[in-house]
């Protein structure tokens, strides 16, 4: 038989439910009934305050839970759609022409999408595990900008969740200034299936960072990257980046295109000497 004290408290549980609404009379509720059955069963007083520790700590975490807004969910589907509709078009493998392709393996392929337009594709294989990279690229995102030359910086403005945030990210001026000061505002949404990470964005709107005088706002999207280990080898990671872009303004395709193809050999480069330091 459980103590008097331990009824008592089952049936003050009780009395408190008339009190009670929504989440917390329901995972109350919960308890109260566990409380009975264990009263029935006569189950010892360690074992029962160790059950209920573990039904007030997850009562607890319930509550602590807030629901997303209207706004933040918003943000939510527009990057698990960026991230569907990148899948999308990487799993179709019909359509794509080889831009560059380097002595080490690397290359960058590219298609025209009609509700896209041209989208590139970066394949490499990096000589790091697969968690290097996704702590560089996810953990540390706000440190792009000291290696990859073509970031000047990367912000998170909003993180909604475990897995969204909006960024703001300035792009560092090309050579020759051929391209002129472009910044992006993305919704970004990270994704691990099995041992495949999916990292993808989509430009959206943010009222933390409206438009700048004197830059460009250019807007990414849909664009994600592929980070799955090398079969066989575990210790490198074959790294797929799709990368749509729109730059705005007056630029020639033909300077577009030459830009956004070395940007992703260059983006290859500068990762594996981070990554190797």
């Amino acid at each position: 038989m459980l103590p008097a004290t331990f009824k008592l408290c089952a049936a003050i549980s009780y009395q408190n439910l008339r009190n009670m609404t929504g989440l917390r009379r329901q995972a109350a509720v919960a308890i109260s009934q566990e409380l009975s059955k264990l009263a029935c069963r006569g189950t010892g007083p360690s074992t029962w305050v160790n059950q209920v520790r573990r039904r007030s700590s997850l009562l607890s975490s319930r509550l602590e839970e807030k629901p997303f807004s209207e706004v933040e969910m918003s943000y939510i589907r527009q990057g698990e759609e960026a991230l569907q509709k990148s899948l999308n078009i990487l799993g179709d493998q019909e359509g794509w022409k080889t831009e560059t392709v380097l002595g080490n393996g690397d290359r960058v392929l590219s298609k025209v999408l009609p509700d896209v337009g041209k989208v590139f594709r970066l394949e490499v294989v990096v000589e790091q595990p697969l968690a290097a990279l996704y702590g560089e690229l996810v953990d540390n995102m706000e440190q792009m900008g000291d290696w990859n030359p073509s970031v000047q910086q990367v912000k998170i403005l909003q993180k909604i969740g475990k897995d969204t945030v909006i960024t703001h990210e300035k792009a560092a001026a090309t050579p020759g200034n051929v391209v002129g000061p472009r910044d992006f505002v993305s919704v970004r949404c990270s994704k691990r299936r099995g041992s495949t990470c999916v990292l993808a964005g989509v430009a959206t709107t943010h009222g933390a960072m409206p438009e700048q005088e004197g830059v460009v706002r250019a807007e990414n999207g849909p664009t994600c990257m592929l980070l799955r280990p090398l079969p066989g080898s575990p210790s490198h990671t074959r790294l797929t980046w799709l990368l749509s872009i729109d730059l705005k303004g007056w630029l020639p395709k033909t300077v577009i295109n030459q830009v956004l193809a070395q940007t992703q050999v260059d983006f290859a480069n500068h990762l594996r000497q981070r990554l190797a330091r």
